[in-house]
């Protein structure tokens, strides 16, 4: 997720928890039934749908070589984020904050759920992913510095180990000078010792993001799971709106 995207998708989750929060102050037993309660209503579950077509696109390989032949899947992923929020925000806003009935509650409640699982997920997938990808380029780094410290370490070979630099450095080099040591030899030694403790720090940071990562894969399969409860709730909620009837006509 782009720096611009994150920003507007924190904005309106934030516009949107705000907006829940509503209940507290505001409630209408009559919006949702309204002309323009319905039409806020239908447009939001209209919305809500972009993020299943794009679900399904990305799965289908015939169908998602065919659109993206015309639209980028960077476009269609700014579509299902903006949709997948202001879908939701507007048919938050058509409940008039009346959440008396079961079905009303419970399709609020997966409302919520799946807007905030799938913001956070999509955020923290993201930022993982450029952590570990830094991660990575910092480790090749310090490899190839290891490497050379360890080669100029083996063309003046001391018997001093985890020699410290300054003071210490020269006193080591005073009492345990064989002929061979120096204060030049064992630098080598010292900066391939602080490279190699920085290294195993980038291999243990690569290593705990990739697992943070590997568990939140899972939490997108919980999100999917739950984003198709949530549509099986919002058509019984349509049908079911349709066989009471619209109380505007």
């Amino acid at each position: 997720m782009k720096e611009k995207e994150r920003v507007v998708a924190t904005g309106m989750t934030l516009i949107f928890l705000v907006t829940w929060l509503g209940f507290v102050f505001h409630r209408s037993n009559s919006f949702a039934g309204s002309l323009l309660g319905s039409l806020i209503g239908i447009l939001g579950s209209l919305l809500m749908l972009v993020p299943l077509a794009y679900s399904v696109i990305k799965r289908i390989p015939s169908l998602k070589k065919r659109v993206t032949g015309r639209v980028s899947m960077r476009t269609l992923l700014a579509w299902h984020i903006y949709a997948g929020l202001l879908g939701p925000l507007l048919v938050l806003i058509h409940s008039g904050h009346k959440f008396e009935s079961p079905l009303g509650a419970l399709l609020t409640a997966m409302t919520i759920i799946v807007v905030i699982s799938g913001f956070v997920g999509r955020y923290l997938m993201s930022r993982l992913s450029k952590d570990i990808k830094h991660h990575r380029e910092q480790r090749d780094l310090l490899l190839k510095a290891f490497e050379s410290y360890r080669g100029q370490a083996a063309k003046h070979p001391s018997p001093v180990a985890g020699a410290m630099s300054g003071l210490r450095l020269r006193l080591m080099s005073m009492f345990f000078d064989d002929g061979r040591t120096t204060v030049d030899s064992l630098k080598p030694v010292l900066r391939g010792t602080r490279v190699a403790v920085a290294l195993a720090e980038e291999e243990y940071a690569i290593k705990t993001r990739a697992t943070v990562k590997k568990f939140f894969s899972r939490w997108l399969k919980l999100h999917i799971v739950l984003s198709c409860l949530l549509y099986a709730l919002l058509l019984i909620h349509v049908v079911s709106g349709f066989y009471f009837g619209l109380r505007w006509l």
